[in-house]
Order: C-alpha cells, then sequence, then structure tokens
C-alpha cells in the first residue's frame, strides 16, 4: 500500500490524548490503514464516498471526548452534530442522516445530559439533518470522565462532484472561510489553574448550508475542516496527499486579536490550534472572486479571506509561510499534541 508516512514501527508509537499530530497520523498509516486496508479507505478523506444503486453516497464517523464538556460557544453535544456534518460536507455530499452512540459514566447529571441531548436537536435542526438511530451506555464510575460521544453520518453527493487533494493543480488559491484558533484557544481558555481569561467563544458550526450553496456554482477541489492540529497539520495532509507546494501568506491569515495574544503568552502558533467551524477551500484563480462572495452571504463566511496558493508540483508535498519580513519558512505538521481532548 503506498502511504504518504515514512514507515516506522507501531510498537514504538506513544498514544496520548489528543490527535491531529504527526505521531497520530503515522499510527493511522502504519498500523490501522495496512490493517483494514481498501480502496475506500485508502482514499484517505473526511470520509469514504462510495456507490449504492445509482445514488453516490458519503458516509463518516467520529468520536467526542472533549474537556470541558460545556464551554463558551457550545457543549459536546452540537460539537458532536457539527463535526460530523461537516465531515460529510467536505465529501463534497448533503447531510442527511445521523446516528448517535453515548458512553457515559455512572452518576453523571441527568440535568447535564439533558442540556447536551437538547443541544444536539437544536444543531441537528439548524442543520437540516436528522439523529435516526443510536445506542447508549452505561459504564461504572471511574471507568470513562463524565460522557463520550460518537456520532456517524451518511449524506448523498451530487452527480459529477468529486472533492479530493488529487483535483489540484499549480496555480489554485487557498481559501479559509473565517478566523481560525478560536475553538482550541476558547477550550484552553475554559480549562482550571491557567492563568489567564478570554472572552472568546468556540467557532464550532455545522457549515453544510454555505458549502451546499459554494459547490452549486463553483468546481471546488478540496474542502477540509482543519480541527485537531489546525490549518498547519491539515494543509501538509493536503500538500502530502497532492504531491504540491502550498505557500501561505502570513498577512493575510485571519488570526482574530484574542487568539494571537493568548498563543503569545501561551507560546503556541495559532496555525496549529483547532477550529470548528472553519473551512479550507481550494478552487482555481479564476473562481476565487466568486467564491468570496458566495461565502461572504453567510455569517459563518463573513471574513472568508484567500490566503495562499498552490505553487508547484513536489513529491513529497511542502507547506511554506511566506512571513511579514519577506523570508520563508516551512511550516511542518504538529509533531505532538498541543491542545489535548479539544473535540
Amino acid at each position: 500500500m503506498n502511504c504518504p508516512i515514512p514507515h516506522i514501527d507501531p510498537t514504538t508509537i506513544q498514544l496520548s490524548h489528543g490527535g491531529g499530530g504527526r505521531m497520530t497520523h503515522q499510527l493511522i498509516a502504519n498500523l490501522f490503514y495496512p490493517a483494514f486496508s481498501n480502496p475506500l479507505l485508502n482514499d484517505q478523506h473526511d470520509g469514504a464516498v462510495f456507490d449504492c444503486d445509482g445514488a453516490r453516497l458519503a458516509y463518516t464517523t467520529d468520536s467526542f471526548v472533549v474537556d470541558p464538556l460545556f464551554f463558551n460557544g457550545g457543549n459536546i453535544g452540537d460539537l458532536a452534530v457539527n463535526g460530523t456534518v461537516n465531515d460529510l460536507t467536505c465529501c463534497g455530499a448533503k447531510p442527511l442522516f445521523l446516528t448517535a452512540a453515548f458512553i457515559i459514566e455512572e452518576g453523571f447529571s441527568m440535568d447535564q445530559l439533558r442540556l447536551i441531548v437538547n443541544s444536539m436537536r437544536d444543531a441537528a435542526q439548524k442543520a437540516g439533518i436528522s439523529i435516526v438511530t443510536g445506542d447508549t451506555k452505561v459504564v461504572d464510575k471511574g471507568k470513562c470522565d463524565k460522557i463520550f460521544i460518537n456520532t456517524s453520518g451518511i449524506g448523498i453527493v451530487p452527480k459529477g462532484c468529486r472533492i479530493h487533494p488529487d483535483q489540484i493543480e499549480p496555480g489554485d488559491v487557498v481559501i479559509l472561510s473565517g478566523p481560525i484558533g478560536k475553538h482550541g484557544i476558547c477550550i484552553l481558555s475554559s480549562r482550571e489553574n491557567l492563568g489567564f481569561e478570554t472572552a472568546i467563544a468556540s467557532d464550532t458550526a455545522s457549515l453544510n448550508g454555505m458549502i451546499e450553496a459554494l459547490l452549486d456554482e463553483i468546481p471546488v477541489h478540496v474542502l477540509r475542516d482543519p480541527t485537531r492540529g489546525g490549518i498547519s497539520s491539515t494543509l501538509n495532509e493536503i500538500a502530502e496527499a497532492a504531491g504540491m507546494r502550498i505557500v501561505l501568506e502570513e498577512e493575510q491569515l485571519p488570526i482574530p486579536e484574542e487568539v494571537a495574544s493568548a498563543c503569545d503568552l501561551l507560546g503556541i502558533d495559532p496555525l496549529y490550534v483547532a477550529n470548528e467551524g472553519v473551512m479550507i477551500i481550494i478552487v482555481r484563480e479564476e473562481y476565487v472572486k466568486r467564491t468570496l462572495q458566495i461565502l461572504h452571504r453567510f455569517p459563518e463566511g463573513k471574513d472568508a479571506v484567500a490566503v495562499g496558493r498552490i505553487t508547484e508540483k513536489i513529491p513529497e508535498g511542502e507547506v511554506v509561510l511566506h512571513t511579514y519580513l519577506g523570508g520563508n519558512r516551512i511550516v511542518e505538521m504538529l509533531s505532538g499534541e498541543q491542545l489535548p481532548r479539544i473535540c
């Protein structure tokens, strides 16, 4: 099997909380891909896209273990719905149905559970989907940290729509649908004993309505939601899969002042901070103006901006940041787990 990650001995991988870093990427490439290898999985997308009785379907699954469960702008419930809806959207699909499975620690508050379930209901209604089946397990106290949620989703992909890094061409432009780093900094600031406070809210949101409007007009090459590992790790995955060099313009990156200040205080690069309501969109240059016009019609896309471009083919893929000072630096995939349990 052809994997974009160099071979390592899987027995040397040390598992950690969170995800989105190079070690997690290597674990997936060296253990899960070889074990479960098949054409759909090997496509390495946010979900599997396949034909079924003449229909083109997308299917995805995700688990949510965020700490804390409740944060400014949302909670684990609407995060679970929004995250799965967005993964389907990244496949070019119109999300239709979700499943929800709950692993609940004995003694967990019924009032909090009700708030979580109601927020899932509201998020599903806002996204225009239905939660149609699920499962509930209660485990002994101490065997689970309050509550974990798994959601799976299925959607339908319009005919002629193919979203994949192999569509990328030199000259394509990279667009961010909104400001970056808000979710990760929100979660970090919600935890105890960190020494700072910020009123910044998570950007968690379902983006399917906005992206559906975009796909109605624009032949998009790539859609990805830069969650764990931030835009740096996600763009590195895209660059490796496509065999392309991506050059970002530092002065164009939409980093909110509150995020930049918190990152400076904590010594964190905002390029590696998680997002839950932002989409990376790659289109041909001729479609950039119209793409931004469409995105700006939606609250979630009102601050959308072009931040870079695909410059050339390079077998191993590469992401480069063109800095304010005129120099260039390589932007690598997150090597560790910077913000554990952010989703």
